[in-house]
């Protein structure tokens, strides 16, 4: 059997002044799988205290398919969603509404991201609001593209930056 491994292929910390985008950029064709870890918040203001991270491979904003399934506080019914310019994670980051200090926790799988078939991957991301609400989302993502990925580019799908202190963790998975 095969015994995989976890590989930090880059990590980024978000500074003061914050951040409008996150880019991984040459992204080495190495490893089986890719898996990105996200701790994020963002400045969306006057809405919910949740913003989602929108996603994109090697500078296209075409050809990509979601749908999601999110809940909030577990008291209405599951709501779903629909996405086509980019990889949507549901629920990804917190916004400048949530509760001070405090910050999401989402992830991204995307299976054989160097072969020559479509992309699929699946995302799942939590925020919570001072234990008064929370908020969970998951995706099924396809990038109907049969270039490897060389690169990932993240932004706040409502608000305009990151603030300071998200971080983001891309990690390659190797069969050995």
């Amino acid at each position: 059997m095969a015994n995989p491994t976890l590989t930090l292929i880059s990590n980024q910390l978000v500074g003061l002044g914050g951040a409008s985008a996150i880019t991984f950029s040459s992204i080495p064709a190495t490893y089986t799988d890719l898996k990105l870890v996200m701790s994020a918040r963002t400045d969306r203001m006057g809405g919910l205290p949740v913003d989602g991270i929108t996603l994109k491979f090697n500078g296209s904003s075409s050809s990509y398919s979601t749908k999601s399934l999110y809940v909030n506080n577990g008291n209405n019914p599951p709501v779903s969603g629909t996405d086509t310019n980019g990889i949507l994670v549901s629920s990804g980051a917190d916004s400048g509404d949530a509760t001070a200090n405090t910050f999401s926790s989402s992830e991204v799988y995307i299976p054989n991201y160097a072969g020559s078939q479509y992309k699929a991957l699946s995302t799942d991301g939590v925020s919570e609001n001072s234990g008064s609400a929370y908020y969970m989302g998951m995706t099924s993502g396809l990038w109907s593209n049969t270039a490897a990925i060389t690169s990932i580019v993240a932004t706040p799908t409502v608000g305009t930056i990151f603030l300071q202190y998200s971080s983001f963790y891309l990690y390659g998975i190797k069969n050995n």
